[in-house]
């Protein structure tokens, strides 16, 4: 399938959307409400809410009752960059191709950029009644998720020897956490089954490491422009990434490896699973 015009589709819907979720400019708050949007339409893939909607898809579903989760998640995706972007973190001075948020509006209002999106964004999740979905993304987002792995990311700087059980642990937190927390969003909100639930699980658990595997190789193969974030910055930072410990070319291996096992666990979804499996694709064979 032509997964190109897939994604252009959905971030479109998506991007109409978030736009009326977001709150307007105020007399007295223009300055926050302006860097909450510099960095939620600053660019990017929108693969996380892509995902969440071919999720919801895949469980049977359509029409727009996935959207504010699909925002909300996204919101929570551009608050991590926002934090993770700062000078306490890893001090990166570009993202998706533009100044990061607190080169633009300081470092004290970027923190509260990204606060007020994760707030904003939870708020949004409240609407669906009856529906574990704050649950899922609490988990996704707190030390057994996204925190928990930039914790130890951060002490892992500068370490002389990383082994993959480290690694690991950092990838599944980070990075794979809040990608699966999207699928499964979907789902529940598709109301797929337990069945269906699992296997959305999983996929996601191989295609987040598999994103981030990609992610570390490109950040020594690509350039800044081509990425639109400062390229090398995990060398310079000696982060523990995959091809550090196994090269890029073992690195790309083992993320088509995950990739291909994702496909595989879509099976029982036949045709529903069509989208997700190009997804995997796309994930694998990214330029940036």
């Amino acid at each position: 399938m032509d997964i190109k015009s897939y994604f252009e589709k959905k971030s479109s819907v998506v991007d109409r959307a978030l736009d009326k979720l977001l709150p307007k400019k105020g007399k007295y708050l223009s300055t926050i409400h302006d860097a909450m949007r510099y960095s939620m339409f600053a660019g990017g893939k929108r693969l996380r809410p892509v995902l969440a909607i071919a999720a919801f898809e895949a469980a049977g579903e359509k029409g727009n009752k996935i959207l504010p989760a699909a925002c909300a998640i996204e919101m929570l995706h551009t608050f991590s960059l926002i934090h993770d972007d700062l000078p306490c973190m890893d001090d990166d001075d570009f993202r998706r191709g533009k100044p990061t948020s607190h080169k633009t509006f300081g470092e004290a209002m970027a923190v509260l950029a990204g606060d007020a999106l994760c707030i904003r964004a939870f708020e949004i999740l409240g609407r669906y009644q009856n529906l574990p979905l704050a649950e899922e993304m609490g988990k996704a987002l707190g030390t057994n998720g996204m925190l928990g792995g930039q914790v130890v990311d951060i002490e892992s700087e500068n370490m002389k020897k990383i082994d993959e059980e480290r690694l690991s642990f950092i990838h599944h937190h980070k990075t794979e956490a809040l990608i699966t927390a999207s699928l499964r969003i979907g789902g529940l909100i598709g109301k797929a089954s337990q069945k269906e639930m699992a296997l959305l699980t999983r996929y996601g658990q191989l295609t987040g490491l598999a994103f981030q595997i990609v992610d570390d190789v490109l950040d020594i193969v690509g350039t800044t422009e081509s990425l639109g974030k400062d390229a090398g910055s995990d060398v310079e930072n000696q982060k523990a990434t995959y091809p550090r410990l196994f090269g890029v070319e073992k690195s790309r291996a083992k993320a088509r490896q995950l990739t291909d096992a994702a496909k595989r666990t879509l099976m029982p979804l036949k045709g529903r699973g069509r989208v997700l499996a190009a997804v995997a694709d796309f994930i694998v064979e990214r330029v940036n």
